[in-house]
């Protein structure tokens, strides 16, 4: 889809380069000249977005590294020495648990846009499978990092998300005491987390670059759900036309990142974490952070501690089956009235799951949390199987051309002729 670069080297030196190692080639192909649909529109931004989140978060993660102590008697007290005698630790460290949550905003934009417009359709699956495996990356790193701080929450959410793998048979036990390095969450756990956390973002880097790799091979998705026919009239430069749009989007973003580093830089966090590890004294109510609160409702949900731990994993790795799931030969949902209404229900579950997993799992709380949980997989497994079968979709148009001058006119068309 990227095509071959239009790129000229414009002296000696840059052709003897280009000719040695085309890099500036790659990236001129990859970013300038690459055919981007017309039709794109605000949701195409957030991949820009998450790539300066990355990067923002391992620049942050590095410098925060260098002045904090792995050990649990001092992990705490390393933090405190980072937000009040390393010059700009409060904002390092700030922006880092902050960047976190907005990483784990834009991905869940990113995943809703895909599923709104059937980015995992064919040709698309490895890209979207790529894009679950980064998802699983983002959430082993976050929950290694918020360990981190060697707070209350911190230090009992390391060791009821860990001794889940305890119910799993045969290996379970031997995954908990290797995690744990030893027979409870103690120092050596503090050290593995604080190795793994600053390694993983890495092989994030690694998977995101394949990710990219994909997309250029088999083209972007758009709003209309239709293929590239006519590369002249269906598409326009990268740059500008993408670039300036992406750069816009992400000042916006970054307003609001910023609106929380500066103004209420403890708002997605909890107060427990504020006080130092203790294992005599259990906080009355262990929550995770805010990204993670879906899934842990769907594991309080499940009777059995097995069955919770299968269906909380079970519903991350089943959106790696959503190319083959759903049977629809329509894209987008655009064209696709009923697969609409489904849709957004889907939305208001996970926010629902989300809500009822800060909750305490009693009472209501834990059936309502079994209500959605089912509407979860049925979304899956048989909402969107069968609508491929019953639903009528809309025209779809046979071009992105044809979408463009269905909803803006000929004028739409003018920039790329």
């Amino acid at each position: 889809m990227s095509g071959h670069s239009t790129y000229v080297p414009s002296s000696a030196i840059a052709r003897w380069f280009e000719s040695r190692l085309p890099i500036i080639g790659l990236m001129h192909g990859s970013f300038v000249s690459y055919p981007t649909p017309r039709n794109l529109n605000y949701m195409w931004t957030f991949g820009a977005i998450l790539s300066f989140m990355m990067v923002a978060q391992i620049i942050t993660g590095i410098v925060l590294a260098m002045h904090y102590t792995p050990h649990v008697s001092m992990a705490f007290a390393s933090v405190e020495h980072i937000m009040r005698d390393v010059n700009w630790g409060w904002f390092l460290r700030y922006a880092h648990a902050n960047g976190a949550s907005m990483f784990f905003v834009a991905v869940y934009m990113h995943m809703m846009r895909g599923l709104y417009y059937g980015s995992y359709k064919a040709p698309r699956e490895i890209l979207w499978i790529l894009g679950v495996i980064i998802f699983l990356l983002m959430m082993a790193t976050a929950f290694m990092g918020y360990v981190l701080p060697w707070g209350q929450m911190s230090f009992w959410g390391a060791s009821v998300i860990t001794n889940l793998f305890s119910a799993i048979p045969l290996v379970g036990s031997a995954i908990t005491t290797w995690l744990w390095g030893g027979y409870s969450v103690d120092n050596p756990t503090l050290n593995r987390f604080f190795s793994l956390h600053y390694l993983l973002p890495f092989m994030l880097v690694g998977v995101v670059v394949l990710h990219v790799w994909a997309l250029h091979v088999v083209g972007q998705n758009n709003p209309a759900g239709v293929e590239v026919k006519n590369v002249k009239r269906d598409t326009v430069p990268f740059t500008p036309y993408a670039t300036v749009k992406d750069s816009f989007a992400l000042a916006v973003f970054l307003i609001f990142f910023s609106w929380f580093i500066f103004y209420v830089p403890n708002y997605l966090g909890h107060a427990d974490n504020y006080i130092e590890a203790n294992p005599l004294v259990t906080p009355s109510h262990i929550v995770p952070e805010w990204y993670f609160l879906p899934f842990y409702a769907i594991l309080r949900a499940i009777p059995s501690k097995l069955g919770g731990v299968m269906a909380m994993f079970g519903s991350i790795a089943i959106l790696a089956f959503l190319p083959w799931l759903d049977t629809s030969k329509v894209k987008s949902a655009a064209y696709r009235p009923v697969y609409r209404v489904f849709f957004w229900a889907f939305v208001l579950t996970c926010v629902g799951l989300g809500y009822l997993g800060a909750m305490p799992a009693e009472g209501g709380y834990v059936i309502a949390s079994r209500i959605l949980t089912f509407y979860y997989f049925a979304f899956f497994i048989m909402i969107l199987p069968l609508l491929g079968i019953f639903e009528t979709p809309k025209p779809v148009p046979a071009t992105i051309a044809d979408a463009v001058l269905a909803k803006h006119g000929a004028h739409a068309m003018q920039p790329a002729e």
